[in-house]
């Protein structure tokens, strides 16, 4: 079975000389096709410069970078376009949904973006909206919602162009406790659900239960896993 991401030797560089800082230093990792995982560290460790990399939003230095068992080391902007619109879902700490918008709206963008609109993208929308408990929320616009039901629309929204790899910043940072536990169940059940991977950046050890295996970073080093026990 193909891992939905491959990171071999990944070395993420600004500048040059003394005024060189690396972000990312011979970083390997493997996500299975089904598997979650959550990345540790401390600010300025170099979680978002691998997630970043992971999702095609920067190149590495110098590495490789397989995502859905395509190498997209090299690949030109216009590609790395592409690996985004079908390949990878992105959940910002954020949310980032469009305020002008409603709930129904945000997740039917996805799809507009890559020219597909109709009966079938409204129809997936309004599944997956039902499927995140918002089905009486759809024609809210994010204003209209909480925290937690905006957080669940950006959640619908990565998931909308059935990625293989979903990756979520601190999507509970947030959140109190109990919302925090509600919203880390869901990614769970929505991500096993359908087969998907994920990689997910939390400061919050309380929540790293809910995934596969967590993975720290310090310094821009990957260090050794730990099992995780699901929730």
């Amino acid at each position: 079975m193909t891992n939905a991401l491959e990171l071999h030797d990944i070395t993420k560089t600004y500048g040059e000389g003394d005024n060189m800082i690396t972000a990312l230093a011979s970083a390997t990792l493997a996500v299975a096709s089904d598997e979650m995982i959550a990345l540790i560290g401390p600010s300025g460790s170099g979680k978002t410069t691998l997630l970043s990399i992971a999702g095609g939003l920067l190149s590495p230095s110098s590495g490789q970078v397989i995502v859905g068992g395509k190498d997209i080391s090299h690949a030109s902007p216009s590609e790395l376009t592409e690996v985004r619109r079908s390949t990878v879902g992105f959940v910002f700490q954020s949310v980032n949904l469009v305020p002008f918008l409603t709930a129904r709206e945000n997740l039917l963008l996805v799809d507009e973006l890559r020219g597909s609109r109709g009966k079938q993208s409204r129809d997936r929308a309004d599944r997956l909206l039902d499927e995140l408990g918002l089905a009486k929320r759809l024609n809210n616009l994010p204003s209209q919602l909480s925290g937690g039901e905006r957080q669940r629309v950006a959640i619908g929204r990565a998931l909308m162009n059935e990625p293989a790899l979903v990756l979520f910043d601190e999507p509970t940072s947030a959140l109190d406790t109990h919302l925090g536990e509600q919203v880390m169940e869901l990614i769970q059940s929505e991500v096993k659900g359908r087969g998907t991977a994920a990689i997910i950046i939390t400061h919050d050890r309380r929540m790293t239960h809910w995934c596969d295996r967590t993975v720290t970073i310090l310094d821009g080093h990957l260090q050794t896993d730990e099992l995780a026990t699901a929730g």
